[in-house]
């Protein structure tokens, strides 16, 4: 029999605890037809809940896979061709880049089959159905349980029931919380291993606007990439092998050459990462008052640097243009989040609903709900501090490359000390270290760590009392009086990690007893003094305070919903397919200003600068611009759109997910989010919570038109009404 909170989520009806109204939400897709599918069809939708995610026919999901471990890709063609975000290829194309070969500014397209490249390590994951599995991993369960006690036996449950299916399947088996751990769900999954680059337009286009335009809107980006997934001629998921074929899909998406009207339905099918909607309001003041502050700086610091050097030099641009993109990204978005809340005054807004669901406890005599907010308020006290030390050592401290990969022979040591004669597995190790050295010396440049570690040491010293930081401050501070780059300048003199050659004649000729220099090496001591700080304190401390927060944060979520019976809840992103829909529409993020739904190349051209490298316009693009060669791809008003804007509600893991329109025609793919809604993770306003997609057509064209692959559409369904 299903638990009574199980049968409350499914058939309860809401959209927020505070309002209700379209475009929030990330829904679960087998839930849609009870949930969902009359309000989706009311706002336009013409096909229904089974169409979307069936189990027993093909249905849309069967398109959608799990791009790498962060982004959605979706198939496109009979052939099995992935359609992503460039941004979401970009590690991928970057790892295929040399000066000779720069395909991250030129581009990248197969002129047939045999030209498409592999990418060792890149997975594209399809779910196969999602089952409902509460009642399994609650098992045992029991009220008074600790947390501890509590994920033991989730642990445990979780472990017996995705062994006894995977034991008779060929399929993979996941099991994920959902409603703060009220309710889990299985995921049957299948992981493709064979997925080849087809192509990517020049940076140019694929990130025309770069750091620049990120998280904006108006926005010009042509941010697609192209994979492949290939299988064995059985058709099964398979490494990589000359003898693979093309993947064939039980469903692969109808193109739609209409474009999109402002009002338009529109849904976002995909695999969103992490949000937070249901945090109270002490969680949201330490988030967006103080975390992201402190994170903003550091990672503004490391990126000034980064575009310092890059600027000078085309060959470090490539090297650290994906760690400058990293870094980047979640820098933006941290700044726009935080803007979002102040203007929402969304800390004010959570306190007054905690205010009423209080008085909601006292009321109605829930004693065990009463005391909710103030220990929320005790445990987030707690943890701020604490929170903010980790966060410096991972943003200050673990961000200094060499010492980040020094950390990397921790396992080593830890062989040669304690089980010298295991040469089986010191040997292993050393072969798995040889190729991260691989990896990090093709894109390590060393003034720019030199100048990272002396910028980011004297932050992480100024802004933490010394219960917070690691032993070497003290050699900072008495040695060196306080003068970072000295210890800067002696750290890579004396390390070997900044040293290829040296640190490969080690491995080559390594012995047990060679860990005391490994050991004695300053890079290797500063992260281990701070991994010993993060066991022995902070990480502790933290695992308490967390334990007991999500203890709290479940009761409250069961609280909220008994108090809301009649509203509708959808879970927080946990990395699981999700529905999301809402309509193509504009905003205004201020006093007299307005943004329309969509762009145009003719944007593109009135950004252009050719002094700006994220402004650089191609000779091709422009050309075609001039002569208006659009081809069928050109809007019914003439122009060519670039992107386009709507309230769907999508975070971090939409990238790359497919916009479908009223029939499931692919009408876009979301890319991003505008910055004055970053705060969607957290609070949604539907007055400006916007995602950004490129227009299909804008990808076809650059397909067809720019790069010259048009033969790539005779494989896709591209439908047009008459």
């Amino acid at each position: 029999m299903k638990t009574r909170l199980t049968l409350l989520i499914v058939t309860i009806v809401i959209i927020s605890r505070i309002s209700l109204f379209a475009g929030e939400g990330m829904w679960i897709p087998m839930l849609l037809q009870q949930m969902n599918e009359k309000e989706m069809q009311e706002m336009g939708m013409k096909i229904t809940a089974e169409d979307i995610y069936s189990i027993n026919k093909s249905s849309l999901k069967d398109a959608i896979l799990l791009f790498g471990r962060g982004c959605t890709s979706e198939i496109i063609s009979k052939d099995g061709l992935l359609l992503t975000n460039h941004h979401c290829g970009f590690g991928n194309i970057q790892k295929h880049s040399t000066l000779e070969h720069d395909y991250l500014t030129d581009g990248f397209w197969a002129m047939n089959r045999n030209e498409e490249l592999p990418n060792p390590g890149l997975t594209a994951t399809l779910l196969v159905e999602m089952r409902e599995v509460t009642d399994s991993i609650l098992f045992g369960v029991e009220k008074d349980m600790s947390m501890v006690q509590r994920k033991g036996i989730i642990k445990a449950n979780i472990k017996r029931v995705t062994s006894n299916f995977e034991k008779g399947s060929k399929y993979k088996a996941t099991i994920k919380p959902f409603f703060k751990g009220n309710q889990y769900y299985m995921m049957i999954t299948e992981v493709f291993k064979d997925i080849r680059l087809v192509g990517a337009p020049p940076s140019n286009i694929g990130k025309f606007g770069g750091d620049t335009d990120n998280w904006m809107w108006p926005r010009h980006t042509g941010d697609f990439s192209l994979f492949r997934i290939y299988v064995d001629k059985d058709g099964n998921p398979a490494e990589y092998s000359e003898d693979n074929v093309p993947y064939q899909p039980k469903y692969y998406f109808p193109i739609s050459l209409e474009g999109v009207e402002e009002n338009d339905f529109t849904f976002v099918f995909g695999y969103p990462a992490r949000t937070n909607e249901y945090l109270p309001s002490y969680a949201i003041e330490m988030i967006t008052e103080v975390g992201n502050p402190n994170k903003i700086e550091l990672r503004e610091t490391r990126l000034d640097i980064f575009k310092k050097y890059s600027n000078r030099d085309p060959e470090v641009r490539i090297k650290y243009a994906t760690k400058d993109a990293r870094a980047a990204n979640y820098w933006k978005k941290m700044i726009g989040e935080s803007g979002g809340i102040k203007r929402m005054d969304g800390i004010a807004r959570k306190k007054e609903y905690e205010d009423k669901f209080t008085k909601w406890a006292v009321d109605s005599g829930n004693d065990n709900y009463v005391n909710i907010m103030p220990e929320f308020s005790r445990l987030y006290e707690e943890l701020t501090p604490i929170k903010v030390a980790a966060e410096y050592m991972k943003e200050g401290g673990m961000s200094i490359e060499i010492v980040k990969f020094a950390s990397k022979y921790y396992k080593l040591v830890q062989l040669s000390k304690n089980d010298p004669k295991n040469t089986e597995a010191i040997n292993k190790e050393i072969d798995k270290l040889k190729a991260q050295n691989k990896i990090f010396f093709k894109d390590f440049y060393e003034p720019i760590d030199e100048e990272v570690m002396t910028a980011l040491l004297k932050l992480y010293d100024e802004n933490l009392t010394s219960e917070y930081k690691p032993d070497f401050f003290n050699i900072i501070h008495d040695k060196y009086k306080n003068d970072y780059k000295a210890y800067t300048d002696y750290v890579f003199a004396k390390s070997i990690f900044d040293k290829k050659e040296k640190l490969n004649s080690i491995l080559d000729n390594y012995k047990a007893k060679n860990y005391k220099k490994i050991e004695k090496d300053p890079a290797f001591i500063m992260a281990m003094e701070m991994g010993i700080l993060y066991r022995d304190k902070l990480g502790g401390q933290m695992a308490q305070l967390n334990n007991s927060i999500d203890s709290l944060q479940r009761i409250y979520m069961k609280a909220q919903m008994e108090m809301s019976p009649n509203d509708r809840f959808y879970p927080d992103a946990n990395f699981t397919l999700r529905v999301a829909y809402g309509n193509v529409a504009g905003y205004s993020p201020k006093d007299a200003v307005y943004y329309k739904h969509f762009t145009t190349l003719e944007g593109i051209m009135e950004k252009e600068d050719p002094d700006i490298y994220d402004y650089v316009v191609t000779d091709k693009l422009r050309e075609l611009y001039d002569t208006k060669d659009y081809g069928r791809y050109a809007d019914k008003d003439g122009t060519l759109h670039v992107g386009f804007a709507a309230s769907n509600h999508t975070t971090g893991g939409n990238s790359g997910s497919p916009v479908l329109n009223a029939n499931g025609e692919l009408v876009g793919v979301n890319f991003d989010r505008c910055w004055e809604g970053t705060m969607s993770d957290l609070m949604y306003d539907p007055e400006v919570c916007r995602n950004i997609s490129i227009d299909i057509r804008y990808f076809l064209f650059i397909v067809d038109k720019y790069a010259g692959v048009g033969y790539l559409l005779d494989e896709m369904e591209l439908v047009k009404s008459e």
